[in-house]
């Protein structure tokens, strides 16, 4: 911490455990579940993906805020964590695309953070009893009344988050990859319409699909399988999201419609899971989530290493015929992937897209593209 004498804040979780540390980002309170992500790098890409609406964030990574932040690197136009739970904060950042600190970062985005925390018991005390609601407050808030605060939240289960961050209409998206040698994002040559159906898709991903040469509709969730067909893609995707797949049913009936079709179908994360549930599978919320970038993947006889960021999964449970499981966590065994047999359509729950984490699944945008071209070449 920078400041001489840096001003307390409390967590405290739902079952009346607390931990003291120090204020970071906005003075206030803020409620949600508490998660724990086991990344390295990439917290501002991790804060500001949709997919932690409602959630505090425990780092696992002792030292945070080293490379500071800056505009380039957001993974939507706002922060969608509810708070940030670290270590230690870094006293001085160094990067040459860096343009705020940290501290500074949180404070424009009004994220209420503590630093000072022993994440390793705080971690260890999620993988014990699951995920848990908590509160943070640097307000003077006592720990009694966050610890009511925490008891009285609704949690992430039942709850339909993704109509909360979807776009509010239809927009389009040409953006690539951003380049470090020019610091800038590449342009790009997109021919090939492709609708994605916005459940909170992160930034990254999108570049993945337009350096690919795909043409990005989005549109808003809750838009028909009518809307999707009107737009006359070529290919759609799935984007991921924030909570409980099995409340956003109007979205999988959707999807459900769409399959009628033989347009290719890629999902990721939330995607995945709609597009099961599509298929007639049911999903569950896991004990603590998979969170971070190092998440072994097995798929095909090898071993992808995946980020990853979910607190829900696909269930074993009655896979029905024609679908085909194609990866699995070699953590929990949990499904990671499936396919359709016979027809362009697959999902994976893990982000291939990085942002941040390691890049050993982006051969599946190039899958997917290429079936994007070949479905238009049978139809044009």
């Amino acid at each position: 911490m920078t400041a001489t004498h840096p001003q307390p804040a409390i967590l405290a979780l739902s079952d009346g455990r607390v931990f003291h540390g120090f204020a970071l980002g906005h003075r206030g309170c803020s409620v949600g579940e508490v998660c724990f992500n086991t990344s390295i790098t990439g917290y501002q890409e991790i804060l500001s993906d949709p997919s932690y609406k409602e959630q505090l964030i425990t780092f696992t990574t002792p030292h945070i805020g080293n490379v500071g932040t800056n505009s380039s690197d957001m993974e939507s136009d706002r922060v969608y964590a509810s708070g940030m739970i670290i270590r230690q904060a870094a006293r001085i950042h160094s990067n040459y695309r860096s343009q705020q600190d940290l501290d500074t970062w949180l404070k424009a985005h009004r994220v209420v953070a503590i630093s000072g925390v022993d994440t390793r018991a705080l971690t260890r005390h999620l993988r014990d009893h699951g995920a848990i609601n908590g509160a943070i407050a640097s307000d003077g808030s006592s720990a009694e009344m966050l610890v009511a605060k925490a008891r009285a939240w609704p949690g992430l289960q039942g709850r339909d988050l993704v109509g909360e961050v979807t776009s509010a209409a239809p927009r389009e998206w040409r953006e690539g990859s951003y380049m470090l040698d020019d610091a800038r994002h590449r342009g790009t040559d997109a021919e090939l319409p492709v609708v994605v159906m916005d459940f909170g898709c992160k930034h990254n991903i999108l570049r993945m699909l337009a350096d690919r040469g795909l043409a990005l509709h989005l549109l808003p969730a809750s838009a028909s399988a009518e809307a999707v067909r009107a737009r006359q893609p070529r290919g759609i995707f799935l984007s991921n999201g924030p909570g409980d797949p099995a409340a956003v049913d109007y979205a999988v009936a959707t999807i459900r419609d769409l399959l009628r079709h033989d347009i290719p179908i890629f999902g990721i994360c939330m995607g995945h899971q709609l597009l099961c549930q599509a298929l007639g599978l049911k999903t569950f919320k896991l004990k603590f989530g998979h969170r971070g970038g190092n998440h072994p993947v097995a798929h095909g006889g090898k071993v992808e290493i995946s980020s990853q960021n979910h607190g829900f999964a696909v269930s074993d449970e009655a896979i029905p015929d024609g679908v085909e499981v194609t990866h699995r966590s070699l953590f929990d065994g949990t499904i990671e992937g499936i396919a359709l047999r016979g027809r362009p359509v697959f999902s994976v729950q893990y982000h291939p897209e990085a942002s941040p984490g390691p890049h050993d699944g982006g051969y599946l945008f190039d899958r997917f593209a290429a079936m994007v071209e070949a479905y238009g070449e049978q139809t044009h």
